[in-house]
C-alpha cells in the first residue's frame, strides 16, 4: 500500500511538471508561430502577447497604413509573450525578417519592430532603402531610448506609439523628433537652508540691537530729566 501511494504521488508530480512544461512551451513564441506577412500586405500590427489595446492598434494601423501609401515605406510592429527556448531577440527578429521578406528587394523598404513583453527587450530591423533614410544611430535610439523608456513603466501601448511617431516622422522626410523628454520635477523646499537661516538670524539681531540702542539712551535721558508731563 505504501509503495502504491508513493507511485501515485510520483505520477501526480510528474503530471504537474509535464503540464507546466507544456504550458510554458505554449506561451513561448517561435518564428513559425506568427502568421507570414508579405511585402505590400496591409498588416501592420501583430499582438501575439495580447498587450496592445484596440484603440492603439487602430491608431497604429491608420498611421502606418498612411505612411506606406504615401512613401512606400512599410513599418510592422510585433508584440510577443516570450521568446522560445534558445532564442534571442536578435536571432528571432533576424529570422522573422528573412521569412517575411525573403529577397533584398522585398526587404528594401521594410522596417520591423519587435517587443518581448516577458523580458521587456526590443529590437528593430530595416531594409537597405530604409537605412539610407533612417541611420543606425536613430534606429538604436528608438530601441534604447524611445521604446525602453516606456517599457520601464510597462507602458507597452505607449512604447509602440512613441516608436511609430518617430519612425513615421523620419521615414516621411521630416526631422527626427528624438526620444521623449524626461520631465524633471523641481520641488522647491519649504524649509530654509542653513545659510538662509543664518542670514535671517543676523538680520533679526541687527534690528534688535538697533532698537535697543535707540530706546535705552532715550529711557536713560528721560529717567534723569523726568518724563514729559510728570
Amino acid at each position: 500500500m505504501k509503495k502504491f501511494s508513493q507511485l501515485i504521488i510520483s505520477l501526480f508530480f510528474s503530471l504537474i511538471v509535464s503540464m507546466g512544461l507544456i504550458t510554458t512551451k505554449a506561451h513561448a513564441t517561435g518564428i513559425y508561430d506568427l502568421p507570414v506577412i508579405n511585402a505590400g500586405e496591409a498588416v501592420w500590427v501583430i499582438d501575439q502577447a495580447n498587450t496592445i489595446s484596440r484603440a492603439t492598434q487602430s491608431k497604429l494601423n491608420n498611421t502606418l497604413g498612411d505612411l506606406a501609401a504615401k512613401t512606400g515605406n512599410e513599418v510592422r510592429m510585433v508584440a510577443i509573450r516570450r521568446l522560445d527556448y534558445g532564442e534571442t531577440m536578435d536571432t528571432f527578429i533576424d529570422g522573422l525578417f528573412d521569412i517575411w521578406f525573403a529577397t533584398p528587394d522585398q526587404k528594401a523598404n521594410q522596417t520591423l519592430v519587435v517587443i518581448d513583453t516577458l523580458t521587456n527587450k526590443s529590437a528593430i530591423r530595416t531594409g537597405k532603402a530604409v537605412a539610407e533614410i533612417l541611420p543606425s544611430e536613430i534606429s538604436e535610439s528608438i530601441v534604447s531610448e524611445t521604446i525602453s523608456l516606456a517599457l520601464k513603466n510597462l507602458q507597452y501601448n505607449q512604447a509602440f506609439l512613441n516608436a511609430s511617431d518617430r519612425l513615421v516622422a523620419v521615414l516621411s522626410g521630416q526631422e527626427d523628433p528624438g526620444p521623449p523628454q524626461i520631465k524633471e520635477v523641481n520641488v522647491e523646499g519649504t524649509f530654509a537652508s542653513a545659510e538662509e537661516t543664518d542670514d535671517r538670524s543676523a538680520t533679526i539681531w541687527v534690528v534688535v540691537l538697533l532698537v535697543v540702542a535707540t530706546i535705552i539712551p532715550m529711557l536713560t535721558y528721560f529717567w534723569y530729566i523726568g518724563f514729559p508731563g510728570s
